[in-house]
């Protein structure tokens, strides 16, 4: 049986993660801050689920915290550690840029060196598409993503530097996920695909930054997942491109279908489209197949049905 430290367990990404983790019969360590950047009952209907489950422990504390991480590794000989836990958000990181370098930075430095200390011999690190701003499309792996124009992005981009340092000086066999705006039931609420369903269904109103022409390479979360767990192979120290790599679809296209699989029309408050914000991504996924054997299953309108069905079954609770 394989143990994992699954820092961000009650995350959106981080919980369906842990869940198929326990499904392949690997035991769980999960931490969580729980912080309030969305309803954090949200998370704790995540992390309910996931507490019946054999296999899995939790553990409320920070990254932040070296003290705080440090009894874990005491007591457990992990397999590898997969990092789910991160400050997200563009936009909010232009207001508040210190907490975004102190968790996805600071925070990873913290895991590094107790992975070091006591020989964890693999990371899973997820980090961001929005390191691609400006470059051409699809965006490859290999281009110099030396631009980023928000603290999430410059943040992402720190973490990924200083793991392959700790790959170099100690042989850490890390993979890094640029993950390619992850979707689906129990998503976040920040989140453009949530706020859609969300505000067309209860008949309130939907602000949209830009004209809504902007696309995006929308990946289901099952895959994302999926491709996490997959990333736990050896690969030595490895970028990996986790998206939907087909054409990318406009946030307006999302609008319309649900739209109509909800049947009224979304109120919509127009703002300007954010600096700190990507106009288009769309991910060179050949990688992540050659690699790790891993394509999207899910696309975006069975993808889309699902969150809407998930949503209108759970609304109630929701509210």
């Amino acid at each position: 049986m394989n143990t994992y430290l699954v820092p961000g367990a009650a995350g959106f990404i981080g919980s369906k993660t842990v869940d198929l983790l326990l499904k392949q019969g690997s035991r769980v360590v999960g931490v969580d801050n729980l912080n309030d950047y969305y309803d954090v009952r949200l998370k704790k209907l995540r992390l309910d689920r996931l507490l019946r489950r054999e296999g899995f422990e939790f553990f409320e504390l920070d990254i932040e915290s070296r003290e705080a991480l440090t009894p874990h590794f005491e007591r457990n000989e992990f397999d590898g550690v997969v990092n789910l836990a991160a400050r997200a958000g563009m936009r909010y990181s232009v207001e508040n840029p210190y907490i975004y370098f102190s968790t996805n930075v600071g925070g990873v430095l913290n895991l590094l060196e107790l992975m070091k200390t006591y020989r964890v011999p693999k990371l899973v690190l997820a980090s961001t598409s929005s390191l691609y701003a400006g470059l051409p499309v699809p965006f490859t792996e290999e281009l110099p993503v030396n631009t980023p124009i928000s603290p999430y992005a410059a943040s992402k981009k720190a973490a990924e530097v200083l793991a392959y340092t700790y790959h170099q000086l100690y042989g850490i066999d890390i993979s890094i996920l640029r993950y390619f705006t992850v979707y689906g039931p129990a998503g976040r609420p920040d989140m453009l695909i949530y706020r859609a369903i969300r505000s067309i269904a209860e008949g309130d109103t939907l602000t949209l930054y830009g004209d809504g022409e902007q696309s995006r390479d929308f990946t289901y979360l099952d895959d994302i997942a999926a491709g996490t767990v997959l990333a736990l192979r050896k690969v030595g120290y490895e970028i990996i491109n986790l998206g939907g790599g087909k054409s990318p679809v406009s946030i307006n296209r999302v609008i319309d279908f649900v739209e109509d699989a909800i049947g009224r029309k979304a109120i919509i408050v127009h703002k300007p489209f954010p600096d700190a914000d990507m106009r288009d991504t769309w991910a060179d996924i050949s990688k992540a197949e050659e690699l790790l054997g891993w394509k999207p299953a899910v696309g975006v309108e069975e993808g889309l049905r699902r969150s809407i069905e998930w949503y209108m079954e759970n609304r109630e609770e929701l509210k």
